[in-house]
């Protein structure tokens, strides 16, 4: 009997979130579910998946999540609707949720970077514990991940599993402008051209793309570009290197800014915010190299995205990062500048591992595809309403 499953899509635009929201949803559309999905969701955002098929209905609900009041009015909209089970995509669950109910957690960093102190970081723990624990099942991203939520947060190992996401399609899909004039990269290098224009690039560029929260180890990414800058001042490729940042706006993080000055590296760091997912891809393609130095990560999409659209990647080995990205990256160590400085400099100057990295790149990116995820999300589903243990 086909089940009426209530998905919370209210995240479906966002960097992180909004990457498994759309294609875990595209998966079970590929796989052809046989089940209904309700999709709560804003009324402007339904473009955003208008490609799904007839079991996929769309019902409006505008109130965020970050609003207090909806941890209790979603709970209410829930009991509406009458579902099997319940889908929240992130670990922000509402209060009194009906059950039974399904949570993936990308990432507790909120917990082991970010705590609040005081009792205010008490009742966040206790509120997430709590949301977790009576979830009929919970869904990690990564196996990191799942040993956190059983270690810190003491959740039975028998309630989590660990599903790996993949990299959204539109970086590694043709544009309609290479569909149109054919494969043969020209269309794609005339639309790569225009678009580094419009932003005046016209140097090559270290890239770095994600938020840009303390975890994430910016200042010490700018500190090692310094110490790259220094020491490919004469050379006849690499002189006028950049570094461009895609992320949140700088003037919320004024630590960031503080090691461009403090570096002496103003005239040399762009940062753009947010881009379109098209926009990115571009600059993820002309890339001299991609770094990544973070400090906490629940999985790390952004060098597998690098990794897919062939630029050679810079990565530390913190948390669940060595799951993503295996023996595809150049290795650096996060707490160390002049590590990071050392990792940069291998992929610019060392052209057979600059090949070797982009070979094991598209290799590694091969091995997650959307469909696998969501026929392990889809098998969790049908355990958990027909009251069976979880697979495994």
């Amino acid at each position: 009997m086909p089940l009426k499953i209530l998905f919370d899509a209210r995240h479906v635009r966002d960097f992180g979130y909004g990457t498994y929201i759309r294609n875990l949803l595209r998966g079970f559309a590929a796989i052809r579910a046989p089940h209904e999905f309700l999709l709560a969701m804003r009324a402007a955002d339904r473009a955003e998946l208008a490609d799904l098929p007839g079991n996929f209905r769309f019902l409006a609900y505008e109130r965020p999540d970050t609003e207090p009041r909806d941890r209790i009015a979603f709970s209410l909209f829930a009991r509406r609707q009458k579902p099997s089970l319940v889908h929240i995509p992130l670990a922000r669950v509402p209060l009194f949720l009906p059950r039974p109910y399904v949570v993936t957690v990308h990432d507790i960093s909120s917990l082991v970077l970010e705590k609040s102190s005081g009792w205010r970081g008490e009742l966040e723990h206790w509120l997430l514990r709590r949301s977790l624990l009576g979830a009929a099942a919970v869904i990690a991203v990564s196996e990191w991940t799942k040993n956190d939520l059983i270690s810190l947060l003491g959740l039975p190992p028998e309630k989590v599993r660990r599903i790996y996401g993949a990299v959204d399609p539109q970086f590694t899909q043709q544009t309609r402008a290479e569909r149109e004039e054919g494969d043969d990269g020209a269309a794609r290098e005339r639309e790569r051209r225009r678009e580094l224009e419009r932003y005046q690039v016209h140097y090559p560029y270290l890239l770095y793309a994600g938020t840009i929260r303390p975890q994430k180890n910016i200042p010490r990414l700018v500190e090692a570009f310094a110490l790259v800058r220094g020491r490919l001042q004469d050379h006849p490729l690499w002189k006028d290197l950049r570094l461009i940042i895609i992320g949140d706006e700088i003037s919320r993080y004024p630590a960031v800014r503080q090691a461009v000055i403090q570096s002496r590296v103003e005239p040399y760091v762009r940062f753009l915010g947010f881009v379109p997912i098209d926009t990115l891809r571009m600059f993820y393609e002309s890339a001299a190299a991609f770094v990544f130095p973070s400090l906490y990560e629940g999985f790390g999409l952004p060098p597998l995205e690098a990794m897919a659209c062939g630029t050679p990647v810079v990565c530390s080995d913190a948390a669940s990062l060595p799951e993503a990205i295996g023996d595809a990256a150049e290795i650096i160590s996060p707490d160390n500048v002049f590590d990071i400085a050392r990792g940069i400099l291998e992929v610019l100057l060392n052209e057979d591992r600059r090949r070797l990295l982009i070979e094991r790149g598209y290799q590694r990116c091969r091995e997650f595809r959307w469909e696998d995820t969501a026929a392990r999300v889809l098998a969790i589903y049908e355990a958990v309403a027909a009251g069976r243990p979880l697979p495994e």
